[in-house]
């Protein structure tokens, strides 16, 4: 594990135990409208703790485009993961993905740090190059840049928690060592997460970042990217996100949703047995249901108790 970003809390809760563990993507009503309903939320973040999931993943997806097929929640993420950090105890939160080149750093570096003391450390950062073509003109960002732009926000946000007063410029803005960003996270930095290759080298993604988070990928390709990453870095976790659907018939053989499947929960069981042979560390289950509150039960009881 990347030791600076283990002392985080949420970090610990994610991938501090052995073998695979489970977190569980929000929100799970209302993601092709315009707000879902905030009680049903609260109420379904409870419920995924209670019955045994390590990790509520929130989105960043700051305007809405219907021709990309969803809303993504609407609600921006960081006050909506202080709400649940208020209404939860020790589970793990986090962003998937905060997207960098349309944030400006300070505003990131002191909104999440504010998160974390709130959550006491329970914030972990997935972080993003962003995928919606429409959102850079409206924020002024120049799509072609938004590699450097993901690079110069790990490089400012790091120096913003570990430092007082730090002397740092960059097409953002100039800091000249007469103001200071408060407040300061629990520890040293927080786990910074890069999702999918953010525009960057696996190279530079296995050195600046706290582990690696990508989407569902088949088993064959998921084992080579496990490779190559363990071959970069022995101690940071890879994550994927995958969609779930259960069939009615427990037996069902696996069906291909977009970014995952739907089948019985006997082929789901199976299957995170093989995620977990992988070697991989982490999985965000997106549910695939009218009834997310029985659909988390039945993963916990099936699934979660195995792990």
């Amino acid at each position: 594990m990347s030791e600076l970003a283990y002392e985080n809390a949420g970090y610990r809760r994610l991938f501090g135990g052995d073998g695979l563990s489970f977190g569980i993507g929000f929100p799970l009503t209302g993601e092709r409208e315009s707000t879902p309903v905030v009680e049903d939320e609260l109420r379904l973040a409870k419920h995924a703790e209670s019955v045994g999931f390590d990790g509520i993943w929130a989105r960043d997806v700051p305007t809405y485009w219907p021709r990309f097929g969803d809303a993504g929640g609407a609600f921006d993420p960081w006050p909506l993961l202080s709400y649940l950090a208020a209404h939860t105890e020790g589970i793990a939160l986090g962003t998937a993905s905060v997207v960098l080149p349309l944030r400006h750093p300070i505003h990131v570096a002191k909104t999440a740090a504010t998160v974390d003391r709130l959550s006491d450390g329970r914030l972990v950062l997935g972080i993003a190059s962003g995928d919606r073509d429409p959102e850079y003109p409206a924020f002024g960002v120049d799509p072609d840049g938004r590699g450097q732009a993901v690079r110069d926000s790990v490089e400012v946000l790091r120096t913003l928690w570990r430092e007082e007063y730090p002397v740092i410029d960059g097409p953002w803005g100039r800091l000249d060592g007469e103001l200071d960003v408060l407040p300061k996270p629990t520890t040293d930095t927080l786990p910074l997460i890069p999702t999918g290759y953010a525009r960057q080298s696996l190279e530079w993604i296995a050195e600046h970042g706290d582990g690696w988070l990508f989407y569902h990928l088949p088993d064959g390709t998921l084992q080579s990217y496990l490779e190559e990453w363990r071959e970069l870095t022995t101690d940071k976790p890879f994550v994927i996100a995958v969609r779930v659907g259960f069939a009615d018939d427990v037996g069902a053989e696996p069906e291909p949703l977009h970014l995952g499947y739907r089948a019985g929960i006997d082929w789901f069981r199976r299957y995170f047995r093989r995620l977990e042979e992988y070697g991989l560390d982490h999985v965000i289950v997106s549910l695939v249901t009218d009834e997310p509150e029985s659909a988390m039960t039945t993963f916990a009881d099936s699934i979660i108790a195995e792990h």
